[in-house]
């Protein structure tokens, strides 16, 4: 079993700051890749910003600039670092990982319940 928990959601003002967190546990093996995710009602859930390998990130257009992705590999852990908070920011912020749970096994993705972020004009 993996669960992933996430803290650090929350309601601030436009131009504020908020740091979102994320840690992994249970059946562990390696943990490929992380990310986070967003979604409001009614539309799709688009992706925010992705770290690989620790190393290797990508953002989406809208955050760029604005957000930054880093991640923790000893303990299992990403952070969403957001600047500049804008209303359309507001969204419902997902975890989601790429755990190996077994050597060669295949890795899946997991994901966490959710962290509300509200950003009032």
């Amino acid at each position: 079993q993996v669960s992933l928990e996430e803290s650090g959601g929350g309601l601030v003002q436009a131009g504020e700051s908020l740091k979102l967190s994320c840690v992994v546990s249970g059946n562990v093996f390696s943990v490929n890749a992380m990310a986070w995710w967003r979604q409001v009602p009614g539309k799709q859930r688009e992706l925010v910003a992705r770290v690989i390998g620790g190393v290797s990130t990508v953002y989406a257009d809208s955050v760029k600039g604005r957000f930054s992705i880093s991640r923790d590999s000893a303990k299992k852990s990403v952070f969403l670092q957001m600047d500049s908070l804008k209303s359309e920011d507001t969204a419902v912020y997902y975890c989601n990982a790429l755990v190996v749970t077994k050597p060669l096994i295949p890795a899946r993705d997991f994901w966490g319940q959710g962290t509300q972020v509200t950003v009032s004009s």
